[in-house]
């Protein structure tokens, strides 16, 4: 069974950059596409980006576009989401999950249980 772990949070100031990590682990990783998603304080959790298997295609929210970069190294089992230019609402732990498909824009969230994920505070 695919288990994912995020890491890389922290806190940042505005226009700051961080790298958030999403290891897998149970499965190869390459078989799946991965979605990051994100939920603030007393919001609903949204889709940030997504990646196919093979890295192929991405895709990603208008409010994080041209800012981040979903990337991933299989060999690694790695996916990566590379924040850059990061902003006060950007505030949010952050998940990764698999999901079915990329494929021109993020799908929503999915149903089922969510790991711990990793916390990203932007402030100054």
């Amino acid at each position: 069974q695919l288990q994912l772990v995020e890491s890389g949070g922290g806190l940042v100031q505005p226009g700051g950059s961080l790298r958030l990590s999403c290891l897998a682990s149970g499965f190869a990783s390459d078989y799946y596409a991965i979605g990051w998603y994100r939920q603030a304080p007393g919001k609903e959790r949204d889709g940030v980006s997504c990646i196919s298997p093979s890295g192929s295609s991405t895709a990603y929210a208008d409010s994080v576009k041209d800012r981040f970069t979903i990337s991933r190294d299989n060999a690694k089992n790695t996916i990566y989401l590379q924040m850059n230019s990061l902003k006060p609402e950007d505030t949010a732990v952050y998940y990764c999950r698999p999901v079915v498909y990329c494929s021109g824009s993020v799908p929503p969230p999915p149903t089922g249980s969510w790991g711990q994920g990793t916390r990203v505070t932007v402030a100054s």
